[in-house]
């Protein structure tokens, strides 16, 4: 699937091209299965011409990022890809590969790639939650979300507090493993969140809503608590935060974006092994949604703009 222009889901176009070929240091894969991303959408619609997820040289451009699919020597292998995983075949520079063990599937393995590293270094590199702390995980239900949840356990955490926005979404971060699920509306949430926590202050929070909800969370942090802020899907400014607001109760606001990590170290490595044994394990559940052929692309794409999916979306070439 190729676009020669930027625009929606219309530009994407099925055709025929050469194989790619592996040069040093690369492999060539035969596609399983494509992930499909919003930075895909982003891609195609020419907002994305700078900074480390913009598409290098001049249209056309094949999109996509993350495939499963096999070596020529057998190995089934997960990969992340700058472009051309909306295809066949295509290649991907080795240090961004991991073997996918047996018993995974292609779309929990695709799950793990871009939302589930992010959920691991929210974690593990940014919040460092300490055995027993509490943890509070908002947009709980979706892709990076559904996998904090069940890493913030995994890894020791006391209280886990799932935010969502709907009674069906809270129902699916209990399932999870989330001690309790709350809305996730800006109103009265310091109220709910301590109400959650047994009256108590929070310690750590991982925010991708950002605006009114991430002002409020602030006020929910403890003594050395920390906020990590990955996205901002309300599209809303937070309020700018005095240093001396948080030099009193020592609190720590940070950030994480993956993708400038995958560009300096690569994708493949311990995190992504991890995750991959605790899936093959069972001790770890990506959430993995509609199957579409890979010539339906714009269909995929139509239907994650409208907020009609649930879980990975995932293309069969």
């Amino acid at each position: 699937m190729r676009y020669d222009r930027f625009g929606g889901p219309e530009v994407l176009e099925e055709v025929e091209m050469p194989d790619p070929v592996a040069g040093m240091g690369y492999t060539l894969v035969e596609v399983e299965t494509s992930g499909v991303n919003f930075g895909d959408i982003k891609q195609i619609a020419g907002e994305l011409t700078d900074g480390p997820y913009a598409m290098k040289g001049p249209l056309p451009h094949v999109p996509g990022m993350e495939v499963v699919g096999r070596t020529a020597d057998g190995r089934r292998v997960l990969g992340y890809v700058r472009q051309g995983g909306y295809a066949a075949k295509t290649v991907v520079c080795d240090r961004d590969l991991a073997l996918v063990p047996q018993g995974v599937s292609a779309g929990a393995a695709l799950a793990l790639l871009v939302q589930g590293l992010t959920a691991w270094h929210l974690l593990r590199s940014v919040a460092h939650p300490r055995p027993g702390q509490s943890v509070v995980v908002h947009s709980a239900a979706g892709g990076t979300g559904s996998l904090a949840v069940q890493l913030a356990r995994e890894f020791g955490a006391g209280r886990v507090i799932a935010t969502a926005s709907s009674e069906e979404k809270r129902a699916l971060t209990l399932e999870l493993g989330a001690d309790v699920a709350i809305d996730s509306g800006a109103e009265n949430y310091r109220e709910r969140v301590l109400d959650a926590n047994h009256g108590q202050p929070v310690d750590v929070i991982l925010d991708a809503v950002g605006g009114p909800v991430l002002d409020a969370a602030l006020d929910t942090l403890g003594f050395l608590g920390r906020l990590v802020t990955y996205g901002a899907s309300s599209r809303r400014a937070a309020t700018a935060v005095p240093p001396s607001r948080l030099a009193v109760d020592s609190i720590t606001v940070g950030g994480f974006w993956l993708t400038p990590l995958i560009t300096r170290n690569g994708a493949g490595g311990r995190p992504l092994e991890e995750l991959l044994a605790l899936t093959a394990s069972g001790r770890l559940r990506p959430l993995v949604g509609s199957e579409y052929d890979l010539g339906r692309a714009r269909d995929a794409h139509e239907d994650l703009l409208a907020r009609r999916t649930k879980g990975k979306l995932v293309l069969l070439p």
